[in-house]
């Protein structure tokens, strides 16, 4: 029968304290190299691992967040949860993963799951929620940071890339390209990122006289996306050029320009995209789009978040990264650009 090791016995052999013992294996704690050494090499021995729930019951931190996510077929978004739970580690944090549809009897239920878990934060990807929820975790002192998506209550920090200011180089850059039929394949109209770089992208247009040729919401899905492809090109008064709101969609008109309606890119049709996942530079695809800067996002969102849990900072903060348009082989140079 195997008996369970506790700190008592680690303390005993290490001939230290348990209180000792305890801070060795908490976050942040301070202790001497000394000391840790003498504990860790016990522990080794004895086989034993801290209690963390129970640690939990104690300190009232559980050292864990939660991350609500709606899908992950975007490959922005397993990079970003990679990136996310690296940073958080080094913090001392664990993230506990929730996968969500964007439905708000969904986004409830998973939320007072996540919350069940007394998890000291949340992160919410791309996922909205009700005021109403967001009163609930205020109340219950459990910040909320929604990241690659806004929403208008001031109780909850955002973090996004700027969404405006991405799609307004798109549209000057195709501008100054010489492009005439200038179409745009929109991100998810209920979303704020789609929203907002059509906003930028329709502004970046007027500010050179120039309206929208075309648009059609790709409702941030693959087959939606190629459907509305073969939709915008089905007549002769086709785009010259589209704005598509993610890589992930992107992907999907390039396929069905390039294999199903045998359009060369960029010489027939330019295409640009958002994200600028590692995808996007593969041969294949090599893809003009506009980077959101992962590791900023994820490092605002971190500092967010660890502000309010360690130091009390229930401020909201709203912060927009702007990211670069990164030129490759789906379009052409504007006339005078050098390569």
């Amino acid at each position: 029968m195997n008996v369970k090791v506790t700190s008592q016995d680690v303390a005993k052999l290490a001939g230290v304290s348990q209180s000792a013992v305890s801070r060795v294996f908490t976050p942040g704690a301070s202790v001497s190299k000394k000391t840790a050494g003498r504990v860790l090499e016990a522990a080794t021995e004895l086989g034993y691992r801290p209690n963390v729930l129970a640690r939990s019951l104690i300190t009232g931190r559980s050292r864990i967040i939660g991350l609500a996510v709606s899908y992950l077929d975007n490959q922005f978004y397993p990079l970003a949860i990679e990136k996310l739970s690296k940073a958080l580690q080094e913090r001392g944090y664990h993230i506990l993963i929730f996968l969500v549809s964007n439905v708000a009897e969904t986004v409830e239920k998973a939320l007072q799951e996540i919350l069940d878990y007394q998890v000291d934060g949340i992160v919410m990807a791309s996922v909205s929620m009700s005021n109403a929820l967001a009163a609930h975790c205020d109340a219950a002192g459990v910040p909320v940071v929604l990241f690659n998506r806004a929403q208008d209550d001031d109780r909850l920090s955002a973090v996004t890339s700027d969404n405006v200011a991405g799609g307004y180089k798109a549209a000057e850059f195709l501008v100054r390209c010489g492009h005439q039929r200038i179409a745009h394949i929109a991100g998810w109209a209920e979303s704020s990122t789609g929203r907002d770089r059509e906003a930028g992208f329709r502004a970046g247009l007027a500010a050179h006289g120039r309206e929208l040729h075309a648009r059609l919401d790709g409702m941030y899905d693959r087959g939606v996306a190629a459907e509305a492809t073969r939709s915008l090109f089905a007549g002769p008064d086709r785009p010259d050029a589209v704005f598509v709101g993610n890589d992930h969609m992107a992907f999907a008109v390039l396929d069905t320009l390039r294999f199903e309606l045998g359009l060369r890119v960029p010489e027939d049709v330019a295409v640009v995209g958002y994200d600028d996942t590692p995808v996007a530079a593969w041969p294949a695809y090599d893809l003009t789009t506009v980077r959101q800067p992962a590791n900023r996002m994820v490092e605002a969102t971190v500092e967010a978040l660890t502000a309010h849990i360690e130091h009390g900072d229930t401020e909201p903060r709203r912060i927009f990264i702007d990211g670069p348009l990164i030129l490759r082989g789906t379009t052409r140079r504007p006339s005078g650009d050098q390569a």
